[in-house]
């Protein structure tokens, strides 16, 4: 079986490394290049989301865009939206009692 030579870095592994960016940046730098770094993966989430309503406003267009009717569907859908519309009316009047 193959062992990667390098593997990610383990508990002990992880100290030597913030000890080598401290000591590269200087503790005083540290709290600002998190703050930078926190604002552009906010950026990032915002450009991302931004993208994905994008696409689904646009898929949902698409399938907003009916197929041309046949009269016999033209007349059904008539004949529900009359029905909803006296449905409505009866609520109305039995609410108002």
């Amino acid at each position: 079986m193959f062992t990667p030579l390098i593997g990610m870095p383990q508990g002990a592994e992880w100290l030597i490394i913030l000890a080598i960016v401290i000591l590269v940046f200087g503790a005083a730098k540290l709290p600002e290049l998190a703050r930078g770094t926190g604002q552009a993966l906010r950026i990032f989430k915002t450009e991302t989301k931004g993208l994905r309503d994008e696409d689904e406003k646009e898929k949902g267009d698409k399938a907003e865009k009916p197929a041309e009717l046949t009269a016999s569907e033209q007349e059904r859908i008539a004949e529900l939206e009359r029905r909803e519309a006296e449905i409505r009316a009866e609520r109305e009047r039995l609410s108002g009692n």
